[in-house]
This record gives structure tokens, C-alpha cells and sequence, in this order.
């Protein structure tokens, strides 16, 4: 893709007129995080069947509009379904419309065979921490220049911390990350709470200090200089408490392994879905 996404105005006036098709879990944590920043609900169109509402100010349609203008137009369906809706979407991507898409595992040149006169074609991978403005944004770009990044970003700062990729490739490896990474936290957070409840604690109050508990972790990592494992080092004073429990953790690498384990499965069913996705 050799055309550049047209400038216009500032950078937030780039994306004044925005369709969303499909507005589930991702996408409507989207929406949420984007009304919760300030942007105005009457910059966007909602396309899904299955929504009874929408956010008050936002339009909620039931089918694609058979005309007008977006300046972008999100994919918020399922990766599997974007072979059957592709050819209805397809008429309203056009050289001044910008595609975003959050398809996990759906490549560049898969959207491109499909939208073939999309102004510029974005991927996006965020987490549902969208909806409170807390959630990595990982981005790459084709047809944006430099001012067409800056206002990409710019959106993509009411929903967390942007971040743009060195190249597309990384896309399976930061979605095991980012994306995924927060249900293998909330299985964590639930296995801290189940080991609470192991030692005599009341099933409620496990899972409230758990929760608590990872809050403050959080916070604390983000606001330290010190890296994580170092923090951690910090926390547990030799011949301690935490450096028993952590002991166990360490021996063999097991969580390191585990985690890695983990992460490597989500990366390569991404990259099973990008090949399926290039065969569709």
C-alpha cells in the first residue's frame, strides 16, 4: 500500500466520523475508554445486531449504512468472521477512510486483499483495561505518515500507552503479552486467592487481598525505577518469609518456564490464525 492517508486539521480532527463494526468485549471497551476520554459520543457509529443500546450520543445501527463517510471505520468482529462481512464493509473503505483493525492475527497484507482502497490500514491490539485507560496499545501502520501516526496516537492515548512496533512481525509475540496476558493475571490473582483460602482464610476476604494486593504491586512497578525483579528482590529479605515462598517459585525457573510455556501457546495459535486468514 503506496497512498498516504490525506492530512487534515489537527490531529484529532483527523477521526471525526467513526464506524465500529461490531461492538463486543474489545471493541465496546474501546468505545467506553474513548467517551470516557473526552471524545464526543456523536463522532461515532456503531454497527451490531446483537447491541439493544448504545452508549447515550453514539448511533447504534443494526446493518452497515449503505453510504456516507468515516474517516475510519474499526473491525470489531470476530477473525473468523471477516471473510463473510469483508465484501459489505469493503464499499464503505475508501482512499480517504482509515481501517483500523483489532483482529488478532489478521496481517496487512490479509486486510489489504480485502479493502483494497483503504486510505491507510492501522492494527491495533489493546486489553479490556481500554475501558479505564489502562491498557498497552500496540500499533502499526501502513498509508500514515508522520502527522497520520501522531493522531492515531493522540486517539489511542485516552485508551492507555501507546506503543508502536519496530515491524508487523511482532504482533504475535506482544498479543501473547498484552493481549493475552491479562487472563493469565486474573488466573494468578485467583490462584493467590485460592492458596489464601488453602491457609484458613475466608474464600472473600482471599480473593479481596489478592486483589488489593496486585493492585498496589502494580502501581508500585509502574511508579519504581527499579524493574520488577528487582522489586522483588527488595520485597524479600534474605532468610524471610518471602524468600521461603519465593524459594519455591524460583527453583528450576519454574515460573519463568510456566509463564514462558504459557505465552509461546498464545503466540502460536496468533500465528495459526494469521495463516488461516491468508488462505481465506
Amino acid at each position: 500500500m503506496e497512498r498516504v492517508f490525506p492530512r487534515k486539521g489537527n490531529e484529532m480532527d483527523r477521526f471525526e466520523n467513526i464506524l465500529l463494526v461490531g461492538c463486543g468485549n474489545m471493541a465496546g471497551a474501546m468505545l467506553e475508554g474513548w467517551l470516557n476520554g473526552g471524545i464526543p459520543a456523536e463522532r461515532f457509529t456503531i454497527v451490531d445486531p446483537r447491541r439493544a443500546e448504545a452508549p447515550q450520543g453514539v448511533t447504534l445501527l443494526q446493518d452497515l449504512p449503505g453510504e456516507g463517510h468515516f474517516d475510519a471505520v474499526m473491525l470489531g468482529i470476530k477473525p473468523q468472521g471477516l471473510d463473510d462481512a469483508a465484501p459489505a464493509i469493503a464499499p464503505l473503505v475508501g482512499p480517504r477512510t482509515a481501517l483500523f483493525s483489532i483482529l488478532a492475527g489478521v496481517e496487512f497484507d490479509s486486510l489489504a486483499a480485502r479493502f483494497p482502497d483503504a486510505g491507510a490500514i492501522v492494527r491495533i491490539m489493546p486489553n479490556l483495561a481500554a475501558a479505564i485507560g489502562k491498557s498497552p496499545i500496540a500499533l502499526d501502520s501502513r498509508g500514515l505518515d508522520e502527522s497520520g501516526r501522531a493522531a492515531v496516537t493522540a486517539m489511542m492515548a485516552h485508551l492507555g500507552t501507546p506503543e508502536w512496533l519496530a515491524e508487523e512481525a511482532l504482533f504475535d509475540s506482544v498479543t501473547a503479552l498484552a493481549g493475552c496476558g491479562p487472563a493469565f493475571v486474573y488466573r494468578f490473582i485467583d490462584a493467590l486467592a485460592a492458596g489464601g483460602a488453602a491457609l484458613g482464610l475466608d474464600e472473600g476476604q482471599a480473593q479481596r487481598l489478592a486483589v488489593a494486593m496486585v493492585e498496589g504491586a502494580a502501581q508500585l512497578a509502574a511508579a519504581s525505577p527499579l524493574s520488577p525483579g528487582d522489586l522483588a528482590d527488595k520485597v524479600a529479605s534474605p532468610g524471610g518469609s518471602t524468600r521461603a515462598g519465593m524459594n519455591v517459585l524460583d527453583a528450576d525457573a519454574a515460573l519463568t518456564r510456566l509463564i514462558a510455556a504459557t505465552m509461546a501457546a498464545s503466540r502460536d495459535r496468533n500465528a495459526e490464525m494469521a495463516a488461516e486468514a491468508r488462505q481465506g
